[in-house]
């Protein structure tokens, strides 16, 4: 059974849709050819020189990565600049190359979810949740001989689409009626008379920015002089993707011991696992943020969680933050806080594609290599 890697992206984006990146970040395909037949993808969070060395020599078709080779615009990918000449050497070897950034950061399950796991937290929500957009429903009364028609030309309009489901529709029979008046040009009946009609009420849902090109569909398609319609916005709803996690420990413990459960669920690195505050509070509740997470402590604060976990952070905010009486923080190296998603990402592949042969790297793309006691 051949594989593409065009199929490989339909399995990454269905786990990590790309429509939670963030405005400023850069997800998807970076090289390759969607056409190209995969066997072999590798995992990791960077894609540095070693990283495509291994992918290489292991013969990989894809190399898949949590941080965008190609974040900022560039006007080059020459292969005399470092990131170019990493491109020019996948591309030379027919590996290509996948980034799922925010949009894995903020999936369910998604980065900080691996590192919830890794941690053994029973996860209650996201830190920082997103909003679901909102949709408009459509209901339309149709002759029954229609239906098709105007369903086929709202559907080509944008509606009827639901996450990975496309065309969906509720039909249910039904009568209507209506008298034509002076002036009137019925398809069905005649001026003055009451007229009953065999319909079918159909309701289908469409992103609000569609509703111009829905509305036009429907009259396009539809029988009736005046089509029967109404719609309604429902309001965005609290979903379970977003950034961060919060979740509870299997039973209480201190800040101390809550520390070393943290040093031994992640990779060791130079940067280690260093902790802020009393070493005796008891830690229940915690919320963590796989990645750079200093941009939540007002909400970590709020939540009224007993402890964070995150990396990057930095000394005056974390020391207001004490100050302010927040929860205890665990800061941890940002290359280890994200790489359980590693495996994440790759259990999703072997669900999906286990005709694929998928390896996690074990390089330790941690930019720190020295503590200054060797």
């Amino acid at each position: 059974m051949v594989t593409t890697l065009a199929r490989l992206i339909e399995v990454l984006d269905a786990a990590y849709p790309p429509r939670l990146a963030e405005s400023w970040d850069s997800v998807g395909l970076v090289c390759g050819d969607p056409g190209d037949e995969v066997r072999r993808v590798l995992f990791a969070v960077d894609a540095t020189a070693q990283v495509v060395a291994e992918a290489i020599d292991w013969r990989a078709q894809a190399l898949v990565v949590h941080h965008p080779l190609l974040l900022r615009g560039v006007d080059s990918v020459a292969a005399n600049t470092p990131k170019g000449a990493l491109v020019h050497e996948l591309v030379r070897a027919g590996c290509a190359l996948f980034t799922a950034h925010t949009n894995a950061d903020s999936a369910d399950p998604g980065v900080s979810d691996a590192l919830a796991a890794a941690l053994g937290l029973t996860v209650t929500g996201p830190l920082d949740p997103k909003q679901a957009a909102t949709v408009d429903l459509w209901t339309v009364q149709v002759p029954r001989e229609h239906t098709e028609r105007v369903l086929s030309g709202l559907f080509a309009a944008g509606a009827g689409g639901s996450g990975n489901y496309r065309e969906c529709a509720v039909r249910s029979a039904s009568v209507g009626q209506f008298r034509p008046v002076a002036g009137a040009r019925p398809a069905l009946g005649r001026v003055g008379e009451l007229e009953q009609v065999e319909e079918d009420r159909v309701e289908v849902v469409a992103p609000p920015s569609a509703r111009a090109a829905v509305l036009a569909a429907l009259r396009a398609a539809h029988p009736y002089e005046e089509p029967a319609y109404h719609v309604t916005e429902r309001a965005p709803l609290r979903s379970g993707v977003g950034i961060g996690r919060v979740g509870t420990l299997p039973a209480p413990e201190t800040l101390l011991a809550f520390t070393a459960r943290v040093r031994a669920a992640l990779p060791a690195t130079v940067w280690g696992v260093r902790a802020a505050g009393d070493p005796d509070r008891v830690i229940e509740s915690v919320a963590v943020c796989g990645g750079a997470g200093d941009s939540y402590l007002g909400a970590v604060s709020r939540l009224g969680v007993d402890a964070y976990l995150t990396s990057d952070l930095r000394h005056h905010p974390a020391d207001e933050h004490l100050r302010a009486g927040g929860p205890a923080l665990v800061d941890a190296a940002h290359w280890a806080t994200e790489f359980p998603w590693c495996a994440q990402a790759a259990a999703f592949v072997d669900s999906a594609l286990p005709e694929l042969r998928t390896r996690v790297s074990s390089l330790r793309t941690d930019p720190w290599t020295m503590d200054g006691t060797e």
